[in-house]
């Protein structure tokens, strides 16, 4: 018996010890793919790119917010189309779409990194979505609205919802617009747990946060949502597991058709920014058409 409990024992160690290898290198995996990119980074990502960016500053309570323009000149007679990325992430999400020849030689494009996934590594974020509609209304000031075409992943969508002017129009993929419909996964233990918290990045340490406030803050907005009377569509996987399609199922119900349509991709997953970049490029070039 005695041996027995022994190896009961040894067994729990070694799974713990594998357990948390397991985890540790998810964590440096992802980190790596969605840490803060420099400026020499993002420069080098479009070397091979007939279109270079151009990078500069705004701010913003003190907080350096980094805006990257694939025209070093905004063309006024042409749409703009402006990305906003979700939790975590950076304007590099949208890479591929800034660097795409058809959409370059037809508008301006825009992209920046919301505070607290920028450069600066131990930034918190706003952790509000006024706060974040006031930051993207800072950034494209100077664009004149009806031709602004609002672009919000995730979180992003959430933000581009939230914004209550008139621009062209909105397309949000995979926006999170619902408190109750968030899903808590058991990887947000990690930030609860005091035990475990310093051990996650800070990149996730702020997206966790984001996450959490969500489930209080969005039904405070569900008046709000029909607020704007810009154009919007809603770009949404089946099978997203991280913001669940019946967000987009609840947009649609409160919008009337004529403003709002909802474009439903089968089996599609929380990750369609990058799976499914033909079919969303398609669909901004049908909103240039209107």
């Amino acid at each position: 018996m005695a041996r027995k409990k022994h190896l009961i024992k040894r067994v729990l160690k070694i799974s713990g010890i594998l357990f948390a290898l397991i985890f540790i290198i998810f964590l440096v995996a992802i980190y790596q793919f969605s840490k803060p990119k420099s400026d020499k980074y993002i420069f080098s990502k479009f070397k091979d790119s007939p279109f270079q960016p151009t990078i500069t500053y705004t701010n913003f309570e003190g907080h350096k917010v980094r805006v990257v323009s694939m025209q070093k000149q905004i063309d006024t007679t042409l749409p703009t189309l402006v990305f906003i990325h979700g939790s975590p992430g950076s304007a590099m999400d949208f890479k591929e779409y800034m660097s795409d020849s058809i959409l370059n030689n037809n508008t301006n494009i825009i992209a920046y990194d919301r505070i607290g996934y920028s450069i600066e590594k131990h930034e918190n974020v706003l952790n509000s979505v006024d706060k974040e509609v006031t930051v993207l209304n800072k950034v494209i000031k100077s664009l004149p609205a009806n031709k602004v075409i609002l672009i919000g992943y995730s979180y992003g969508g959430t933000i581009v919802m939230a914004n209550p002017k008139n621009y062209n129009s909105k397309i949000v993929l995979a926006p999170s617009v619902k408190g109750e419909f968030e899903p808590l996964h058991w990887i947000l233990n990690f930030y609860k747990w005091s035990l475990t918290r310093p051990l996650v990045p800070r990149i996730f340490q702020n997206a966790a946060q984001e996450k959490l406030t969500h489930i209080t803050e969005l039904p405070t907005y569900e008046s709000k949502w029909i607020t704007s009377s810009s154009q919007i569509l809603s770009i949404h996987g089946s099978s997203d597991k991280i913001v669940p399609y019946k967000n987009s199922l609840y947009l649609k119900e409160i919008f009337k058709p004529q403003q709002f349509s909802l474009k439903k991709i089968e089996n599609g997953t929380h990750a369609l920014v990058w799976t499914h970049f033909d079919l969303i490029k398609k669909e901004i070039l049908k909103t240039l058409e209107k």
